[in-house]
């Protein structure tokens, strides 16, 4: 079992900046953010394996995903934020599981909000 916690959402206006950070308790070889505005479904924001990463398109360019050393704590630097950014983004992590399959871990959510 993984917990994972969050910090560093908040208010900020357009074209600003936000760092969102993650710490999981555990051992993972995948960690990255999704997002779910009102209504909507939880779509990918960024995520990273191995090094390598991956960004919906909607954040390609403004978006930076990074990860620490130890492979416990990622980090979403956001900037050029816009309103449509405004969201609950949640912190996703993965283990393995037996054979070919893998856990999902999620976190409590943290507020971002881009005010016009």
């Amino acid at each position: 079992q993984v917990q994972l916690v969050e910090s560093g959402g908040g208010l900020v206006q357009t074209g600003g900046s936000l760092r969102l950070s993650c710490t999981a308790s555990g051992r993972v070889f995948s960690m990255g953010w999704y997002r779910q505005a009102p209504g909507k479904q939880r779509d990918l924001v960024a995520t990273i394996s191995d090094n390598m990463t991956n960004y919906g398109d909607s954040v390609k360019g403004r978006f930076t995903i990074s990860i620490d050393s130890a492979k416990t704590t990622a980090y979403l630097e956001m900037n050029s934020l816009k309103p449509e950014d405004t969201a609950v983004y949640y912190c996703n992590a993965k283990t393995y599981g037996p054979g070919v399959t893998y856990y999902n871990y999620w976190g409590q959510g943290t507020q971002v909000t881009v005010s016009s």
